[in-house]
């Protein structure tokens, strides 16, 4: 049972990325900083690429700040973080896309029944691979209505139901 909920966990998370990866690479440069609500579009992306490779970490105390993360800002802080150029974002997904791989092999059945290791989610590590896909496709529909609005590659960016594209 544990590995067909890390292979559903892993498709899940990779069809996530991947629709977050259509948005970036969809909005044209010279939108990259309009505003979506009170953020811009840039923030919005990083936002999301800093959080879900934050949480594929096992515990906050050992995650990293990657090169990339040093250059977009600490998304932990109360400040606002300036975010990525649209090319360092792209080059952040890569990354986040081998940690999914890493973090799920490390995974068993007791560390997913086990705490996140997050102070912010007091839930079952499990729940927190949830929420992290959760988190991403909230954002990817922020991101896609946007586009959708300029009317950026069609109607919309198009839905991956599963696994990475």
């Amino acid at each position: 049972m544990t590995k067909l909920i890390l292979d559903s966990l892993a498709s899940q998370l990779e069809a996530s990325l991947a629709m977050l990866r259509q948005c970036i690479a969809a909005c044209p440069p010279d939108r990259f900083d309009d505003k979506i609500g009170n953020d811009s579009f840039r923030q919005v992306a990083y936002h999301t690429l800093f959080f879900f490779d934050f949480y594929l970490a096992p515990s906050e105390s050992a995650f990293q700040l990657r090169d990339l993360h040093k250059k977009g800002g600490d998304e932990r802080g109360a400040d606002l973080s300036p975010g990525l150029s649209k090319e360092d974002a792209l080059a952040l997904i890569p990354l986040c896309r081998e940690q999914i791989a890493i973090t799920l092999n490390a995974e068993t059945t007791e560390s997913l029944a086990g705490p996140t290791g997050f102070s912010r989610r007091k839930t079952a590590r499990l729940e927190l691979h949830i929420y992290n896909i959760r988190h991403t496709q909230h954002h990817v529909g922020q991101l896609s209505a946007f586009l959708r609005k300029l009317q950026v590659n069609g109607d919309a960016i198009p839905w991956i139901g599963a696994g990475w594209k």
